[in-house]
């Protein structure tokens, strides 16, 4: 009997447990000021051997994913023009004080997302999206992987579990 009444709760509960971790629910057709993903070698091949070509470009790759995933989800992707300069002269807009909300608002976008790829060494890394709200700044979704393996399959399955598992219902 007490697992029969246990396993009804957790049937009850599950649907309330997925949606308390989505948090709020994303604005259908809202604009989003997309900064890119930034890159942080802290391997010791990378003190030694500096950027790797490859790596840069599947930090684009992702970038095109992410890009193409929200489109696909109705989601209008800003153009950064009007702050591309101040772009530029950021290292990681993922960590600069709050100048992706800035960023954001000087856009007129409703939210902001930025990510980050660690490289701890060529066997591990770590990749971060997070979604503000630009009018409050406050956090919506975000979202931390360990990837194993430096491929361009797992680059991709690591940004592809983020955004199935907790920006968008599978």
């Amino acid at each position: 009997m007490k697992a029969a009444l246990v396993l009804s709760w957790l049937a009850l509960a599950a649907p309330f447990a997925a949606a308390a971790e989505f948090g709020e629910k994303l604005r259908p057709g809202a604009t989003v000021a997309f900064l890119g993903l930034g890159f942080i070698d802290s391997s010791t091949e990378g003190a030694y051997n500096g950027v790797r070509p490859d790596e840069m470009q599947r930090r684009v790759m992702l970038e095109d994913q992410v890009r193409a995933r929200f489109a696909d989800e109705g989601f209008d992707l800003v153009p950064l023009d009007p702050v591309a300069e101040d772009l530029a002269n950021t290292l990681n807009p993922a960590d600069c004080a709050g100048c992706d909300v800035r960023f954001g608002v000087r856009l007129d976008a409703d939210y902001v997302l930025v990510g980050e790829v660690q490289k701890v060494s060529n066997l591990i890394l770590s990749m971060n999206l997070v979604l503000r709200d630009t009018a409050s700044g406050q956090m919506i979704r975000g979202k931390s992987v360990d990837i194993r393996s430096n491929t361009d399959e797992s680059w991709q399955r690591g940004m592809n579990y983020i955004l199935k598992t907790h920006y968008f219902n599978p």
